[in-house]
């Protein structure tokens, strides 16, 4: 399976303007599956929730963004993975959705905001829940969904085996936990940061790049740069995320003690 990021900086309320970016670094590449950053489609930063409802749009693909990105998961055959924000009644949700050339296969909702998002988004509502694309199952995370084991292990013990993870990441930390992530739940990461600096709310934030692609030992595949503009696409075998042995006598899942985990 060929799989990997988009690695890019979303123009704030961009929405034509960023498609026409996804469309032309994908243009020509052969995968089957990419991630695309967090809010993909209208930037990140945001001082006026009113015109942030402006470039939001529904989970159901009849929007201008899903709905493109759906005919270029259609003209590629592939899975793509993106961060959007939708628009659900009264609410605005941070959420991704997989996009297969047949339309929509789960839209997830941010379980975690990271500080100012609190102010524009409600908190997710769909918990943590695992998708088939060509007999691959793969489960969503967003962004500071990282930092947090319960949301990776959950999905894994679900059956993921691969993790798609768009991201907005500032802090400096995650591409190193994401390490982690996949070694101690034996499954593939894709992490795919934007990069750029946005002002808004009162303060200035610049993302750390660094999209990566990692695999059930915890080593990185493919990795961006800090800045760059850039597709990556790596061929990986998903089975490899099936096994749960490490070394002859131990089992990730099955040497589990949940009896004592309860607090």
């Amino acid at each position: 399976m060929r799989v990997g990021f988009v690695q890019f900086s979303p123009a704030r309320y961009a929405v034509q303007a960023n498609i026409e970016k996804i469309q032309a670094l994908l243009d020509g590449m052969d995968f089957d599956l990419v991630v695309l950053p967090e809010l993909a489609n209208s930037g990140y930063l945001h001082d006026d929730p009113a015109a942030l409802r402006g470039v939001s749009e529904k989970a159901d693909g009849s929007g201008p963004f899903l709905g493109a990105l759906t005919k270029i998961a259609k003209e590629h055959r592939a899975c793509l993975v993106t961060g959007f924000s939708e628009i659900s009644g009264e609410r605005l949700c941070n959420s991704a959705a997989a996009l297969s050339p047949t339309g929509i296969l789960q839209v997830y909702r941010k379980t975690h905001l990271f500080s100012t998002e609190k102010l524009l988004f409600a908190p997710g509502d769909t918990g943590f829940h695992v998708f088939s694309f060509r007999e691959v199952c793969i489960g969503m995370l967003i962004c500071f969904d990282w930092i947090f084991p319960e949301a990776a292990r959950t999905l894994s013990l679900k059956g993921a085996q691969l993790l798609a993870h768009p991201a907005n990441l500032v802090l400096p930390w995650c591409q190193g936990a994401m390490l982690t992530r996949s070694l101690e739940n034996a499954v593939f990461t894709i992490t795919a940061n934007r990069v750029g600096e946005e002002s808004g709310q009162g303060q200035t934030l610049r993302f750390t790049g660094r999209s990566q692609v990692t695999d059930p030992t915890g080593m990185c595949l493919a990795q961006a740069g800090e800045e760059e503009t850039t597709i990556k696409i790596v061929e990986i075998n998903p089975r490899r995320a099936l096994n749960k042995q490490l070394g002859p006598g131990n089992d990730l899942f099955a040497d589990r003690q949940p009896r004592f985990y309860q607090l």
